[in-house]
């Protein structure tokens, strides 16, 4: 193998003294050095030698590669400083102006920025918390017991027997809770992990919003409402939603958020965007408050799959593919 290399250099070498032309020089420039030339398969060809061997081929290759680039190079300078060899370019100033291209947002980005607003509007602050969280912030204080399939290592991110990567942006409900007494108004967005097969709608990293609100005489209706406001404000008046019964360990009674999708194919299914209920009077009292003199409820939403409802998106992998064709369009 290390023989190969050798005569791969020294042939190229060799064929880019022959290059006479600028138009050859691009084809060689091809052959050998674009992005399946025969140089820069060398680099790829270094897992397959003995691993004894590998160091030495892996400088091996690299310095073929440098020598080969530099000669290039020279070439290059000579093809084009050479009388009759190329044509001077002459910029035509009658031409209209290229476009500076100006970069923007990312659509996940700006979904939560209009978020932000939506809900800074109907009086929410905003409070961020740690990716990285302990099991009192995103299972024990939350009301999720041990033995709950939500705490199994193999559906969660674990550092150690003590840390994970946060599975849910409730865990910031619970900072807030401990840093902060009633009345409590906030949102929360921010990343979370979780170990989903990843298809059209599931990410092993996502990201979630999260809404709190505590004080007295908190109820349902003030969930329904500010869920219904939302809703109609950042996808239209026409929108149909609905609340699906559902089970939370850290809200009781608890529900499903669920909107109506609309396939490419024109036909119709329901798509769970969140979930949502009444504070539990437990987690009132891991973080000291009073459940019997507050009441509270919460919300959290998928953002990807805000996004991917509003925008017509189809497949949630489309927006971390970094296609400018696909990103361009928002």
């Amino acid at each position: 193998m290390l023989k190969d290399f050798e005569n791969t250099g020294k042939e190229a070498l060799q064929e880019l003294e022959k290059v006479q032309s600028s138009e050859a020089l691009e084809q060689y420039r091809i052959k050998y050095l674009g992005r399946k030339g025969l140089i820069t398969k060398l680099l790829s060809k270094i897992g397959q030698v003995a691993p004894e061997d590998r160091a030495e081929a892996g400088k091996l290759a690299n310095k073929i590669k440098n020598e080969v680039n530099q000669a290039f190079k020279h070439k290059q300078e000579s093809l084009g400083s050479g009388s009759g060899k190329s044509e001077k370019l002459v910029e035509d100033v009658t031409l209209p102006g290229l476009k500076p291209e100006v970069g923007k947002q990312h659509v996940i980005s700006s979904t939560v920025n209009e978020l932000l607003d939506i809900f800074g509007r109907m009086g929410f602050g905003i409070a961020y918390g740690p990716e990285v969280e302990d099991e009192w912030h995103n299972f024990i204080a939350l009301n999720i017991p041990e033995e709950h399939p939500a705490r199994d290592p193999a559906d969660n991110f674990y550092i150690d027997d003590n840390t994970l990567l946060r599975s849910q942006t409730s865990t910031i409900q619970i900072r807030v809770m401990e840093s902060q007494k009633p009345p409590i108004r906030v949102v929360a967005p921010g990343r979370v992990y979780r170990p989903d097969t990843v298809d059209a709608t599931h990410m092993f990293m996502f990201h979630q919003i999260e809404a709190l609100v505590v004080d007295e005489g908190v109820s349902m209706i003030d969930l329904k409402t500010t869920v219904d406001q939302f809703v109609r404000t950042f996808f239209g008046e026409d929108t149909e939603w609905r609340f699906r019964p559902s089970f939370f360990p850290f809200t009781e009674p608890s529900a499903e958020i669920d909107l109506l999708f609309h396939n490419k194919d024109g036909s119709e299914q329901w798509i769970e965007i969140g979930g949502c209920g009444m504070v539990d009077p437990n987690v009132f009292d891991s973080v000291g408050i009073d459940s019997e003199k507050y009441t509270g409820w919460a919300f959290g939403l998928g953002i990807e799959r805000l996004a991917m409802r509003k925008f017509g998106i189809y497949d949630i992998r489309l927006l971390y593919e970094n296609d400018l064709r696909f990103l361009d369009q928002f």
